[in-house]
């Protein structure tokens, strides 16, 4: 049932971006570092769109494996603590 839905959702998205596509065909100048070139506003916006998709991906990438990587750090942490290690041993009384 899962997949049917996303199944329905692409479609209608794609149905919308078509729409879009159609009612945006105007020709834009686009004014670069080096120059300008004319190109259909719809490549503009979907340019634009999946270039900020991928900063933001890209950033979150990072924060993902910094995270992960202080993850990583901690567990061995844990792992390495001799208090634990002689609680678990039964040695170390417990502070109650």
């Amino acid at each position: 049932m899962k997949v049917q839905w996303m199944f329905l959702l692409s479609l209608v998205f794609a149905i919308i971006i078509a729409t879009f596509a159609v009612i945006n065909v105007d020709s834009v100048t686009v004014n670069y570092l080096f120059g300008k070139a004319n190109s259909p506003l719809i490549l503009v916006i979907l340019g634009s769109v999946l270039m900020g998709g991928f900063i933001v991906g890209m950033i979150s990438m990072v924060k993902i494996f910094t995270l992960r990587r202080r993850i990583r750090a901690l567990e061995k942490e844990a792992n390495t603590d001799p208090v634990k290690e002689e609680m678990i041993e039964g040695k170390a009384p417990l502070n109650e």
